[in-house]
């Protein structure tokens, strides 16, 4: 790993922080960033020194203030910038006299709004003194592991009413990376994957961009064991080159799934006022992404969905799919829709319909069940009757996954199956992902329960399509480039480590 980019682990894992613009009073970034680095080390998540810089203060949450960097005794790891744009090159000057590795610039005013030659002149005293930045103009970086959360929005926030509600949940820890462009878009993600229980191994806002890149971030995730997918949002891709170089060597080694904004004309003039960014030809970046083996995703919902997909299922090779379900009208949609997104769903070989239809003499399952493909178990179905047809479907040599339809709502169905499915998957190397409708107890439990098994769960048949299209797209990329062996294998080692 070359050494700028080793330098990067300064932003997750700091042995003295300032937070430069640390204050007190409600609603003010200077004051969320630095109660959330005090609490941490109140917690003993963070045990780094913790250093606020204020020219008015004494003292912040009991902890002693500097009027300004040069005052802070030895050398400070990672600064986090909060103060007015014009004041920032100065502060970074300040950081490299303290032989400061890396600094997050939570302000804005640059780039962004045409002020260039500012943020020019941020980047040349920082590359004076080799310190990495992030931003102008980002949330910077979240570790749950050690502490360092730089996000100025608020975990609660208090109603008019007065009770306290949770606003900007931080994910526990977790195997996807979250790199964005973005701070409200890394925000809401934060908080679509705390609410799912999706933890997050890193997250990181660099706004402009003036430093560190996705190229930077993607090659220093590239050496984590702690990151087995990552999820990036992306206006403008900051060198092309660097990013295919990058991205093809980490896609052999752990899935991205990317959002690229800024498709249509509208959106990319949307862009250009946000981070300053410049969009290209979108059918470009489309054959980047093909080549890199980049997933893109054409919205918010593809993109969680698929994330979670890799994150919880090993991939596979080939379009065809099997169906299992309960219910007629879903197993339609289902099949519709992975007709939709390239997979197939064709009829089982004549040994596997033959030993479906042994099944049916033997009264294992129903006379009446449609066994073809997709198998529907009808709403007469019973626990087991899931389990014994998904074994049988786990056999037939052509196909390369199976989607679940398990509708809870049948009368015979209790919860037994939801254990026997995963069960018999277990012994197979055939991905399945699950899907259950509904949005009250048993659906949110199923679900949840199929998710701490292992196997990815949906709330409709058209996600779970995705899912699997995720699955064998990736399975295909890392085929074609002889890299699939290898990562089953560590895909197995780390499944036996959980065990």
């Amino acid at each position: 790993m070359e050494e700028s980019i080793k330098k990067l682990d300064a932003f997750f894992n700091p042995r003295s922080v300032a937070v430069i613009g640390a204050t007190e009073g409600k609603g003010k970034a200077g004051a969320i960033i630095f109660k959330n680095f005090a609490t941490n080390k109140q917690r003993g998540t963070f045990k780094g020194e913790l250093y606020p810089i204020n020219p008015k203060a004494q003292e912040l949450l009991g902890i002693k203030c500097y009027k300004t960097l040069s005052e802070v005794p030895g050398d400070v790891d990672l600064i986090v910038v909060i103060v007015p744009s014009g004041a920032v090159a100065g502060v970074i000057e300040e950081a490299g006299k303290k032989n400061t590795k890396a600094a997050v610039i939570i302000s804005a005013g640059f780039k962004e709004v045409g002020n260039n030659e500012l943020e020019e002149q941020v980047v040349e005293v920082a590359k004076k003194y080799g310190i990495r930045v992030l931003g102008p103009n980002c949330l910077g970086v979240f570790y749950a592991k050690t502490g360092v959360d730089s996000i100025f929005l608020p975990e609660y926030k208090e109603l008019s009413t007065g009770k306290e509600i949770i606003a900007t949940p931080r994910p526990l820890s977790g195997n996807i990376a979250m790199i964005t462009q973005s701070g409200a878009f890394g925000s809401a993600a934060l908080d679509y994957l705390a609410g799912r229980n999706m933890g997050v191994s890193k997250f990181v806002s660099f706004g402009n961009k003036c430093d560190a890149s996705e190229s930077d971030v993607l090659e220093y995730l590239l050496e984590d064991e702690e990151t087995h997918v990552v999820l990036i949002y992306l206006e403008d891709i900051k060198s092309g080159k660097d990013f295919l170089r990058v991205a093809k060597k980490v896609s052999l080694k752990k899935p991205i799934v990317m959002i690229k904004s800024g498709r249509s004309e509208a959106g990319a003039r949307a862009a250009a006022s946000h981070t300053g960014a410049i969009a290209g030809t979108d059918k470009i970046y489309d054959a980047a992404f093909e080549k890199t083996g980049v997933i893109r995703a054409k919205n918010m919902n593809e993109f969680f969905i698929m994330g979670k997909a890799l994150v919880s299922m090993k991939p596979a090779v080939g379009t065809n799919i099997g169906i299992l379900t309960d219910a007629g009208g879903p197993g339609v949609m289902c099949v519709d829709e992975c007709e939709t997104v390239g997979l197939t769903v064709n009829k089982f070989s004549d040994p596997i319909l033959a030993k479906f239809e042994e099944l049916k003499e033997n009264g294992k399952i129903l006379k009446i069940a449609a066994t073809h493909n997709p198998v529907d178990l009808t709403g007469s179905v019973v626990d087991d009757q899931f389990v014994v047809s998904a074994d049988l479907m786990f056999q037939e040599k052509s196909i390369s996954g199976i989607i679940f339809l398990g509708l809870h709502h049948m009368p015979g169905l209790q919860e037994t199956y939801i254990t026997g499915v995963a069960q018999i998957a277990a012994k197979y190397d055939i991905p399945i992902v699950a899907c259950d409708i509904g949005e009250t107890e048993m659906a949110l439990y199923t679900r949840d329960h199929f998710d701490r098994l292992g196997l990815p769960a949906y709330s409709s048949p058209e996600d779970a399509a995705h899912a699997m299209k995720a699955l064998l797209q990736y399975g295909g990329f890392l085929q074609k480039n002889c890299a699939l062996d290898a990562y089953i294998a560590e895909y197995n080692k780390r499944k036996a480590v959980k065990q």
